[in-house]
């Protein structure tokens, strides 16, 4: 059987293929924050190596909170904070109304 070598950064069709999900399940798990991704302009994007410790972990979100500190000196984070919540429709904060 021949070994295929993935990228280190994933396209949506390779992240359902390695995970062998149809792609609107890995978007959907995606936006829940289950499996972690990141979608740039109309692209979404996984590393390989954070699916893979998603996979061995229990708690998906363990892992999610692990590799944030990675992006503790990232200048955009606040930004994309922001628009991720914009897009929700809600706040940071439970309770309070976006305008």
């Amino acid at each position: 059987m021949e070994r295929v070598t993935l990228p280190d950064i994933l396209t949506l069709e390779e992240a359902s293929e390695y995970l062998r999900l149809p792609t609107q399940t890995v978007v959907h798990q995606t936006i829940l924050g289950n499996i972690p991704g990141r979608k740039i302009e109309n692209d979404w994007r996984f590393l390989k190596v954070a699916i893979d410790d998603w996979l061995r972990s229990k708690n998906g979100r363990a892992v999610l909170l692990q590799q944030a500190g990675a992006l503790i000196d990232d200048d955009t984070l606040s930004d994309l904070r922001a628009k991720i919540y914009q897009d929700r429709e809600r706040s940071e904060v439970d309770g309070e109304s976006v305008d």
